[in-house]
């Protein structure tokens, strides 16, 4: 058997041609060559057969239609009968609840609420804790409560601190950190202050629909909280009817759809648990339908792409489970069929470990927190495997496991802190993070400095290829998205050949086209034993004939968190020492241009903590008629 240097034929990985009847060429095979572990990986350009291992023609191949948008699906409201039907078009004309329940009476005097709810959610122990010693913990960082601004007017509160005290989503965390009774009188105390700062609806932040819908739900779960309080009691129930009342009206001026998802589960719960509220509740169940259905995409994925986002609406909807489980009355199939639809994508996204991968501005998501929540929802499947919008392509080889963003980012009315992430990948090895993105814009104005939320929205922020340190779609304030990527083409099948099976997932955008007339292609293979990735980065002419001239690339590999990575003597590999002792090599192809180097980088924890990692580079000038970049990750055995 001859050696030879591998020429990494780019045609036959793109197009999985055949080299003759019923074989398969690879243009970098799934078996070793003549020479393997380090001494191959230490010569100039990888080594490989001269004879490519005959590949079987996948078992199950399926190509993945251009979506330029994400397809949302259709989720009907519950049938009525036409009382209730009646009941539900008054109540939308604004006839009030009590007049709808008892139109000779007079309204009565003020009540309280109808059951107590035991929502199955535990919010974050750290975080209840600090709140008993008089400080909000809000991603990993501290705020006096005594020197807090509650106003809705207030600038001085960052997205995050927001969300939790306009929000009170920090009743939970204190729910979850100490008994009810140690509990109460710190809720009391935080609530007395804010119903203070904002004794009427106004504007701002406090009132953006998506806060105030998740006030209302944890007032409601979370009631005894605060009514146990005698001097609190009247105030606090004055304060849910008022902000009922407000949402049925302005639920619509949601930012976007979790915004409006979260308004209508509020809506719904007020309607279970406030007195005279049937019509409310009627009224609220075909809102939420519509909204999940608008927002929420065939295979179960919410349209933003964000696992953040996910994760918020299947706790909504658990939460809303439990409040109508607090009055003895079922909930409609809709919301059971939702929920099972949405937890097969975010197991999707999981990590060996169980955590999260760092995608659309999330951060590493911890695996307690995920299972937590899982369990809380009561559904028992497996990682969404037929992607079809969610677009997160997931590959395993024995403990190795593989992500891959094959799909548009989100359009622009959906996307909150919409990253331009198209093409790039994570993987993990037995729970270790080897290759991650950045991550944590959507945690910014914690410990992650808030003027650089953009920079980890950018293209360069994830583990893909850049074209002349632009964006591969326009990252713009505010956390919207511009032009670039508008179609993702996916191919995956399934190889098997004498060394054994390996996935191989194709993917290509247009994000570069308009700009650059280059279309950039990803090919990765994934062997069944997880000991090797093998990828391709392709630059492909727009048009029918390149252009001239030259163009700067990178194509960056984040390294996860803990490894020692070191460049190899001739700068063409590296080594990348695991902290249990394992090693991976890394190596591009002899034929590729560009140089290798290592660079410092940042990589967000699911506790909004920034983190230092480095990362690989592969950088230079490349001919802006097209190119070929050839790479590998490869497991050395101990």
């Amino acid at each position: 058997m001859t050696d030879r240097p591998d020429s990494l034929e780019r045609e036959s990985l793109a197009s999985g041609g055949q080299a003759g009847a019923g074989d398969v060429q690879l243009a970098i095979p799934l078996g070793g060559g003549a020479e393997s572990g380090d001494e191959a990986l230490a010569k100039d350009s990888l080594v490989v057969e001269q004879q490519a291992p005959t590949v079987e023609r996948e078992v199950t191949a399926r190509v993945l239609e251009p979506s330029r948008a994400l397809v949302p699906s259709d989720l009907a409201a519950p049938s009525l009968g036409a009382a209730d039907r009646f009941l539900r078009f008054a109540y939308r004309m604004g006839v009030p609840g009590h007049t709808l329940a008892s139109p000779l009476k007079r309204p009565g005097k003020r009540r309280g609420l109808l059951a107590v709810v035991e929502s199955p959610l535990t919010g974050d122990r750290a975080s209840g804790v600090a709140l008993r010693a008089g400080h909000f913990l809000v991603h990993g960082v501290k705020a006096p409560i005594t020197q807090m601004d509650f106003a809705s007017s207030s600038a001085r509160l960052t997205p995050p601190f927001q969300r939790v005290v306009h929000g009170f989503s920090w009743m939970r965390d204190l729910a979850g950190a100490c008994p009810r009774q140690q509990a109460a009188p710190v809720a009391a105390r935080i609530a007395q202050a804010w119903l203070k700062a904002n004794p009427k609806p106004g504007k701002a932040a406090a009132w953006d629909v998506e806060h105030v819908g998740n006030r209302l739900l944890a007032w409601l779960i979370h009631a005894p909280l605060v009514l146990d309080d005698s001097k609190l009691r009247g105030p606090m129930l004055d304060a849910i009817a008022e902000t009922a009342r407000w949402l049925d009206r302005n639920v619509g001026k949601a930012q976007d759809g979790i915004g409006k998802i979260t308004g209508w589960t509020a809506i719904v719960a007020a309607g279970l648990l406030i007195p005279d509220g049937r019509a409310r509740r009627l009224f609220g169940e075909a809102g939420l339908a519509r909204a999940l259905g608008d927002c929420i995409a065939e295979d179960g994925g919410v349209l933003s792409r964000s696992p953040l986002a996910q994760m918020d609406t299947l706790a909504l909807l658990v939460e809303l489970t439990a409040c109508y489980r607090a009055v003895d009355e079922d909930p409609p199939e809709a919301i059971a069929t939702m929920m099972e639809l949405v937890v097969p994508p975010l197991l999707g996204l999981m990590h060996g470990e169980a955590g999260l991968g760092n995608w659309q501005g999330a951060g590493a998501t911890s695996a307690e927190k995920v299972a937590a929540l899982v369990r809380a929802s009561g559904v028992r499947t497996r990682p969404l495997k037929d992607v079809r919008q969610w677009g997160y392509q997931r590959a395993t080889g024995a403990k190795t496991v593989l992500q891959f963003d094959a799909a548009p980012p989100p359009l622009p009315r959906h996307a909150r802190t919409g990253c331009a992430s198209t093409l790039a990948f994570e993987m993990s090895d037995n729970g270790q993070r080897i290759i991650v993105n950045c991550g944590g814009a959507a945690l910014a104005g914690g410990m992650v400095p808030h003027r650089i939320e953009q920079g980890l929205r950018a293209t360069a922020a994830h583990s893909t290829l850049v074209l002349d340190d632009v964006n591969s779609t326009a990252v713009h304030i505010k956390g919207q998205l511009g032009s670039g990527v508008n179609e993702v083409e996916v191919d995956r099948r399934m190889l098997k050949t004498n060394q054994g099976g390996a996935t191989r997932i194709e993917a290509s955008h247009d994000g570069y086209g308009a700009r650059y007339g280059l279309h950039h292609r990803r090919i990765l293979v994934l062997r069944d034993d997880g000991s090797e990735l093998r990828g391709e980065d392709v630059l492909v002419p727009a048009g029918k004939k390149g252009k001239r001239g030259k163009i700067s690339f990178a194509i960056r590999f984040h390294i996860g968190r803990g490894i020692d990575l070191r460049l190899s003597e001739d700068k063409r590999g590296a080594s990348l020492g695991l902290p249990d002792g394992r090693l991976w090599q890394f190596r591009v192809a002899g034929d590729a241009g560009g140089e290798l180097g290592i660079e410092e980088s940042m990589w967000v924890d699911g506790q909004g903590r920034p983190q230092p990692i480095e990362q690989l580079i592969l950088h230079g000038l490349t001919s802006r008629s097209g190119g070929s970049f050839s790479w590998l990750f490869k497991r050395m055995p101990q």
